[in-house]
């Protein structure tokens, strides 16, 4: 297959699952989909973003090549011959209009979607590596491996040896806005993955210069409807306070989620429902 027909058969395999697997489910009595189509995008393993992110979220974070050689220390490869494949689930509309009517707590829908959705989630990860497997290429979902941490960084306070994020920011998926989360071409509402293989796919040009180049706050002065949706009071001009956020998922969502939807999960996710980045890059003319 030419490179073209690599990426192609690629996302085939991720869109494919998405919108045919049974396993795509929130678990409820309805058997709703827990994920809409996802967005697909590549980076190479030697893109200098991946050392950048030794400086800005800790000198911890792997870059592929560190990872995929301690997880194939007898393969030979260079950095650029790693292909980092990253998604992004966008949440479904019945999920965003579910949780955009609440205040306080996660909809049933939307908890669901952070434990039952994040289940697809590694089902998915899982398919995409046995599928580049058959393939002959040797892969690796970063997530699942014995090798990811949780970290503490001096900027961020928590983050870990791998950030599905910055993957999918370094592969031209979306850039962070004044809460923290990606804002994608499909909005703010969404989960992502990623897969690091030793595959030749051609990265997705990133059309964005900056980090925060799709967020209004950041790049108009405008917008800040992030800042009352927060329930916990986590956001503010200053940005997302990690801690106060934390605290208020848990254990008070914890056990909101459990008492009244009798599951076990959390959630919230209020602050990427009923705003301008909700779903799509937004305009100033989205702010009212």
């Amino acid at each position: 297959m030419t490179a073209h027909d690599l990426a192609e058969w690629t996302k085939a395999i991720i869109k494919d699952f998405i919108a045919q697997s049974p396993d795509n489910t929130l678990q409820n009595a309805q058997n709703d989909k827990a994920w809409a189509e996802p967005l697909v995008g590549f980076s190479n393993g030697a893109d200098p973003i991946f050392e950048a992110y030794k400086e800005h979220v800790g000198p911890f974070h792997f870059t592929p090549y560190e990872l995929f050689s301690k997880t194939f220390p007898s393969v030979p490869v260079q950095p650029d011959q790693l292909t980092v494949i990253s998604y992004i689930l966008p949440q479904t509309d019945r999920t965003k209009f579910d949780n955009r009517k609440e205040t306080l707590y996660p909809s049933e829908s939307w908890a669901r979607a952070r434990i039952y959705g994040e289940e697809v989630n590694v089902k998915l990860r899982k398919h995409l590596v046995a599928e580049l497997e058959a393939a002959g290429y040797h892969a690796l979902a970063p997530q699942l491996s014995s090798f990811w941490e949780r970290k503490k960084s001096e900027r961020y306070v928590f983050a870990s040896n791998w950030s599905e994020r910055h993957a999918a920011y370094a592969s031209g998926l979306g850039t962070f806005g004044l809460c923290d989360g990606l804002i994608t071409p499909k909005g703010k509402a969404m989960r992502t993955g990623s897969v690091i293989a030793d595959i030749q796919i051609p990265p997705t040009k990133r059309p964005y210069r900056d980090h925060h180049q799709y967020c209004l706050f950041f790049t108009q002065g405008i917008c800040k409807k992030c800042i009352p949706r927060c329930p916990a009071g986590a956001i503010t001009e200053a940005g997302h306070d990690k801690i106060k956020c934390r605290s208020y998922m848990h254990p008070m969502i914890d056990e909101y989620v459990k008492s009244h939807y009798h599951f076990d999960g959390y959630g919230c996710g209020l602050c990427q429902v009923g705003i301008p980045c909700e779903s799509k890059i937004p305009t100033a003319k989205d702010v009212n």
